[in-house]
């Protein structure tokens, strides 16, 4: 019991301290939040012209590939597809409002401008067959593998 006391008296003794620190805290961080800040990388990096890099994932199945790349904001007519030796080649341009000069802002991480990304397929594709729809701010790029480069069981003799 004596220690549970004990306890409660620091607690007490230290509460004021805590409510000093947080009133101090809350008057001065407004104030010296954009002093201090430091450029994001995305900053730093759209500075030297960097280009937007959409993510994307490819999955493999027994008769195709499937491309998934992660496009918000696109409109269909500004999305590009090609394909040459098994390299599928996704381009494209986004272009968002653009940023009025005399207005501050706190941050800004949204990329425009082109992007190209190219994926090497590990097998032979029919490239004639190749279908993308566009659905929800993400493209889905179906490419079948071509007969010679689908599994197929060997019976033994």
């Amino acid at each position: 019991m004596w220690l549970t006391k004990r306890r409660e008296e620091r607690e007490e003794l230290d509460r004021p301290l805590v409510q000093i620190d947080r009133l101090f805290d809350e008057l001065w961080a407004d104030r010296f939040e954009n002093l201090f800040r430091l450029p994001s990388l995305t900053d730093w990096f759209r500075g030297f012209g960097a280009a937007w890099r959409p993510e994307l994932d490819v999955e493999e199945k027994d008769d195709a590939f499937i491309v998934r790349v992660d496009l918000p904001g696109m409109n269909k007519k500004d999305i590009h597809l090609s394909i040459d030796n098994n390299v599928l080649t996704i381009s494209g341009k986004r272009e968002l409002e653009s940023h009025e000069k005399e207005a501050r802002y706190f941050c800004s991480e949204r990329f425009s401008g082109s992007f190209q990304r190219s994926i090497t397929l590990p097998s032979q594709v029919d490239e004639n067959n190749i279908k993308a729809e566009y659905k929800h701010g993400v493209l889905t790029v179906t490419v079948p593998k071509a007969e010679t480069a689908k599994a197929r069981v060997i019976k033994v003799q």
